[in-house]
C-alpha cells in the first residue's frame, strides 16, 4: 500500500478512536463522576497510545516485535496506585487504553475495530449506570467504642447507616476508645433512613465519605 493508503487508514483508525474516546469520556463518564482532573489523563493516554500502535504497526517486517516491546514500556509507565483513584476509575483508565489499541492496530480492519469499540462503550455505559446498585455506598467512620462483638458492630453501623453489607477496621486504639471502619453498606429507601441511636454515649463521625457510585 502507497504512502497515500497509509495516511488515509490512519486517518480512518484515528478518527474512530477520537470518536469513541470522546463518547467515553463526555457522554458517560464526567456527566457520572464529574472528576474534570481525570479528562485530561484519558484523552491524553488513549491518543498517546494510539500514536505508538499506529507507529510501531508500520515499521516493517520487524514491526511485530517492536509493537510487543513498545506496548510493554508504555503499559508499565501507567500508575493507578494513587488512593484518590477509585475502582470504577481504573476502569475508565484501561477502557481508554485498550481503545487506543485496538482502534491503532494497522492489521485490524475499521470495521472490526469499530465493533469492538462499540463493544467496549456499551459494557461501561451499562456496567456504569446510575440505576445499577445506586443505593450502595461506601464510607470510612470513627466510633468512639470499641465493639468486640461484630454482632453488635453490624447492629450499631446499621442504625446510623443503614444496612451494612460488609465492613474492614482499620484502626483499634483502647487508650482513646476509638475504632475506624471502612463500611459498605446500603442507604435506606429514601424517607426511610434510620435516626441515630447512640449507646453508652457513643457517638459516630464520618470521614472521607466516598459514594460508590457516585450520582
Amino acid at each position: 500500500m502507497d504512502s497515500t493508503g497509509n495516511l488515509g487508514q490512519i486517518a480512518a483508525h484515528l478518527g474512530l478512536d477520537l470518536v469513541a474516546v470522546t463518547l467515553l469520556t463526555f457522554a458517560v463518564f464526567y456527566p457520572r463522576h464529574r472528576r474534570r482532573e481525570l479528562v485530561p489523563a484519558y484523552l491524553a493516554l488513549n491518543v498517546a497510545l494510539f500514536a505508538v500502535v499506529a507507529a510501531l504497526g508500520r515499521v516493517g517486517d520487524s514491526g511485530g516485535l517492536a509493537l510487543g516491546f513498545g506496548l510493554f514500556g508504555v503499559l508499565s509507565i501507567v500508575r493507578l496506585r494513587s488512593a484518590a483513584v477509585q475502582h470504577q476509575e481504573v476502569a475508565y483508565y484501561f477502557t481508554t487504553l485498550v481503545l487506543g489499541l485496538l482502534c491503532g492496530l494497522p492489521g485490524l480492519g475499521i470495521g472490526v475495530a469499530a465493533g469492538l469499540a462499540g463493544v467496549l462503550l456499551l459494557v461501561m455505559y451499562v456496567a456504569d449506570h446510575p440505576r445499577l446498585y445506586a443505593r450502595d455506598r461506601r464510607t470510612v467512620v470513627t466510633l468512639d467504642t470499641v465493639h468486640r462483638d461484630p454482632e453488635a458492630l453490624r447492629a450499631d453501623l446499621g442504625r446510623r447507616l443503614g444496612n451494612p453489607l460488609g465492613w474492614s477496621v482499620q484502626e483499634v486504639d483502647y487508650v482513646r476508645d476509638l475504632m475506624v471502619v471502612e463500611v459498605r453498606y446500603q442507604e435506606p429507601q429514601r424517607g426511610g433512613r434510620p435516626e441515630p441511636a447512640p449507646r453508652n454515649g457513643t457517638r459516630v463521625h464520618a470521614a472521607n465519605v466516598a459514594k460508590e457510585p457516585v450520582w
